[in-house]
């Protein structure tokens, strides 16, 4: 075997080699960010059953439990995915449980308008964090079809105001 029959068959392997690595790596980084907005799409519909829990806290004073075991357990694929400015939005919101909890512990004791103001900034961090999740984790077409009727806009009036309303 000569020389100038080997040369082409060594490069011919290694553009071969290196082809594979560039699809593998390819294949694996698309599985890596599927992954990541479906972890992102659950984490999605958690906050938002946490933000209709707030709104309801807010307008009612029915208090339920908020969840993050979708949040916890899936951390690290919205890392992947989401800019840290985008992550800390997210994590603000279930920062803000701690407040929630506060508010529903010291229910009684807080005047009504703190514990609205409270519920009203912890119900915009829920807001901003389904904003930054509907646009990283769904297509146009679905952000849409999920935005189309928010919660908050057709909410009643708290039995509060409209008792101060009737006096």
């Amino acid at each position: 075997m000569e020389l100038e029959q080997l040369v082409p068959g060594i490069i011919g392997a290694f553009v071969g080699v290196i082809g594979w690595l560039f699809v593998g790596v390819y294949i694996q980084r698309r599985q890596f960010m599927s992954q990541a907005r479906n972890a992102a799409r659950a984490v999605y519909f958690e906050v938002d059953v946490n933000r209709v829990a707030v709104t309801v806290a807010r307008d009612f004073g029915s208090f339920t439990p908020l969840d993050r075991t979708s949040f916890e357990r899936l951390l690290p694929e919205l890392a992947t995915l989401l800019k840290p400015a985008e992550l800390q939005r997210i994590v603000s919101a279930y920062m803000s449980h701690a407040g929630y909890q506060q508010a529903s512990s010291g229910a009684d004791e807080l005047p009504s308008e703190v514990r609205r103001r409270m519920l009203d900034s912890i119900l915009a961090a829920h807001e901003q964090a389904l904003e930054t999740l509907r646009t990283r984790a769904f297509s146009a077409r679905e952000a849409r079809a999920l935005g189309v009727a928010p919660i908050t806009a057709s909410a009643p009036a708290a039995p509060e105001a409209e008792r101060t309303r009737a006096s």
